[in-house]
């Protein structure tokens, strides 16, 4: 599609129709599949855990259901709302969002770590927002700015100083996982835009040292990276998370030990029903169950990449793409965590992991890319 027009003015100048019978209902369909199933791991994850902390088997599953309930309301939002009108928001919502992340390390830690902002009825984990913001952010500028990145390299100093910054404050909370996350989304989303190979390689090697700084800065890292290499051979000790779950995986075999047969839940790792919930997952339905969960979120990239596609705008496409990438690196991420392929990283796991932040952020970006997908340009 031929972009070039279009950016004399705003892309939805250009849209001429929007109907119910454009969107992508089978992407919502899968993501539908995917919140029954996680709901329902999670109960089982779950429920032996809330008893020992003194609450009811269904605690925390109640409370999911009830963050997904809300979810669906944001994502009916999202999906109703112009999105053209959205762009005069973005900035301000960059600002808030950093914001936000600076007030989080302001908090009192949790576990020797400061990543939530306590609201009574739950707590803000405000890096989960940080994701379709900054994503709408990239997808804005290099709509607008297309012409001059193309000429003029220095253009893009701009969107890579916003893309640190969410980079550092969320590092400084610590947390490396939704840094990496975000760095792969920002750098496919400079490729997408355009942007050329050598100028997209220069951050990937800036990376490096920073990387090895952030590692031998903290000890437990390093500790992570020994026990992501070889986690047998401290099976008790730092390799104990992933020996765990990858004896629940292999356990599982072919076809799982039944709903609710999971071992792995009964206190050999603590808290399954959050970073961890897959190798549970893995455990009662088998490879089969998995290969099922994980076929699921590559059919949501498909769907997404052609949403993308299909967009009526390079701002639109390049928002779905990388909205869409989000959620389903961050899916892949967690799978391959679970089974030994990255090292460990409090990454959740989209619509199966427990939390208020992670549901709201993931179904906020399910209902901004159904939103594109209704769009037709007008021809």
């Amino acid at each position: 599609m031929d972009y070039a027009s279009k950016r004399k003015k705003l892309s939805y100048n250009v849209i001429t129709n929007r109907s119910l019978k454009y969107v992508d209902y089978p992407f919502f369909f899968i993501v539908l599949i995917l919140l029954v199933m996680g709901l329902v791991f999670l109960y089982s994850a779950s429920a032996l855990y809330a008893v020992n902390k003194g609450y009811a088997s269904l605690f925390y599953a109640k409370k999911q259901a009830l963050y997904m309930l809300l979810g669906f309301g944001l994502m009916a939002a999202a999906a109703r709302m112009d999105l053209e009108k959205l762009r005069h928001y973005i900035k301000p919502a960059v600002i808030a969002a950093l914001a936000l992340l600076a007030v989080t390390l302001l908090m009192p830690p949790v576990a020797h770590v400061r990543r939530w902002i306590p609201l009574g009825f739950m707590k803000l984990q405000m890096s989960e927002f940080a994701k379709p913001v900054l994503v709408l952010y990239l997808a804005d500028f290099f709509d607008r700015n297309a012409s001059r990145i193309q000429t003029e390299w220095r253009e893009l100093l701009k969107p890579f100083a916003v893309a640190l910054l969410f980079f550092a404050l969320i590092a400084a909370e610590p947390d490396l996982g939704t840094p990496a996350l975000l760095f792969a989304v920002t750098l496919a989303i400079f490729f997408a835009g355009g942007v050329k190979l050598r100028y997209i390689f220069a951050p990937m090697a800036a990376a490096v040292p920073v990387l090895i700084e952030e590692l031998l800065r903290k000890p437990y890292r390093i500790a992570r990276l020994k026990n992501f290499l070889s986690p047998w051979d401290d099976p008790s000790g730092t390799g104990y998370q992933l020996v765990q779950s990858l004896l629940a995986v292999g356990s599982g075999g072919w076809f799982g030990k039944g709903l609710g047969a999971s071992k792995l839940k009964l206190m050999y790792l603590p808290e399954p029903h959050t970073d961890f919930i897959f190798p549970v997952v893995a455990e009662e339905i088998g490879l089969i169950g998995g290969l099922f969960i994980t076929a699921l979120f590559a059919a949501l990239l498909v769907k997404g990449a052609r949403i993308a596609r299909n967009a009526p705008s390079l701002y639109t496409s390049l928002a779905a793409f990388g909205l869409t990438l989000t959620l389903t690196l961050q899916a892949f991420f967690n799978l391959s965590m679970a089974i030994g392929l990255v090292p460990t990283k409090g990454i959740p796991l989209p619509f199966f992991s427990y939390g208020g932040s992670s549901i709201l952020s993931s179904m906020l970006m399910v209902g901004l890319i159904l939103n594109i997908s209704a769009h037709r340009s007008g021809h």
